[in-house]
C-alpha cells in the first residue's frame, strides 16, 4: 500500500467551536501521536483526506510545516447522521516498523451447489510492516461444500505478515442450504399479502 501525500497545518486552537469553524473551511482536525513524542495537533484538507481514508489502515505521508511525518490512520470519528469526518487519530510510524492492524476479510469464489456460507470474522488481526499493509485478506471458497470450515490458520497471509488472531478462530462456516418447501413459501406469501 503506497502512502497518500497530504499537506497538514499545525493548529493551536481546540474545542467544538474551532472544530466547527475548521469544518466550514473544509478542514478536518487531527492529531499525530506515538513513539513517545508530544502529540501534534493539525488540520487536514477535507476532500483529499476523505478520499485517502476510504480504505482501512490508510498510510499518510504528511507535510507538516515542511517536516514529513509518516502516519497510520488509527481512528476516524464521523458525525453519526451526516457521516462527515469530525476528527482523525494518526499513529506515527517508521519505514520498516511492524504495527498491529485489523485487516478486512473478503470472501471470493462460488460455493458448490446446495451450500451456503456464514462469515464469522469480518476482520483479522495481523502484525505487518507499516509501509506494506495489506488492504484485505481474501478467502477463496470456490467449490467448497457443506461441512467445510475455514479457520484463521488457513488464511494466506501477505509476505512478512504474522497472524495475531487465535489460529483456531472460525472465519467461514459452510453449511447445507435449507430448501423452503412449496407449502411454506405459499404460507409466507399469503401472510405477507394479509399483512399489507
Amino acid at each position: 500500500m503506497s502512502e497518500q501525500k497530504l499537506a497538514a497545518e499545525v493548529r493551536t486552537e481546540f474545542g467544538k467551536g474551532f472544530a466547527r469553524r475548521a469544518r466550514m473551511a473544509d478542514l478536518i482536525p487531527a492529531v499525530i501521536y506515538g513513539h513517545g513524542a508530544e502529540p501534534i495537533h493539525i488540520t487536514l484538507p477535507a476532500k483529499a483526506t476523505t478520499l485517502a481514508v476510504r480504505k482501512a489502515n490508510a498510510l499518510l505521508s504528511l507535510d507538516v510545516n515542511g517536516e514529513e511525518h509518516l502516519a497510520l490512520v488509527k481512528d476516524v470519528q464521523r458525525d453519526p447522521i451526516k457521516q462527515i469526518i469530525e476528527h482523525i487519530d494518526l499513529l506515527t510510524v517508521i519505514k520498516g516498523e511492524k504495527v498491529t492492524v485489523d485487516i478486512p476479510v473478503h470472501i471470493v469464489g462460488e460455493l458448490a451447489p446446495g451450500s451456503v456460507f456464514n462469515q464469522e470474522l469480518t476482520v483479522i488481526s495481523l502484525e505487518a510492516e507499516a509501509t506494506h499493509l495489506p488492504t484485505a485478506i481474501e478467502v477463496d471458497i470456490e467449490g467448497r461444500s457443506a461441512g467445510q470450515h475455514i479457520h484463521a490458520s488457513d488464511l494466506v497471509l501477505p509476505k512478512g505478515s504474522v497472524l495475531l488472531a487465535d489460529a483456531d478462530a472460525l472465519v467461514v462456516h459452510i453449511s447445507e442450504a435449507t430448501e423452503v418447501s412449496e407449502e411454506e413459501a405459499q404460507a409466507d406469501s399469503a401472510a405477507t399479502v394479509a399483512g399489507e
